[in-house]
């Protein structure tokens, strides 16, 4: 049982991280983007 357990909160806790990453990585693409048409412009 305490298996089971310690395996799902690890899981809940990667999954948690992972959006959280994923959330970051689109913003930091999208501030990269506004930056170079800046740069054009």
């Amino acid at each position: 049982m305490r298996k089971i357990l310690a395996s799902l909160l690890i899981s809940s806790t990667l999954v948690l991280a992972a959006c959280n990453t994923v959330q970051g990585v689109g913003q930091d693409i999208e501030s990269v983007g506004r930056a170079g048409e800046d740069a054009i412009n």
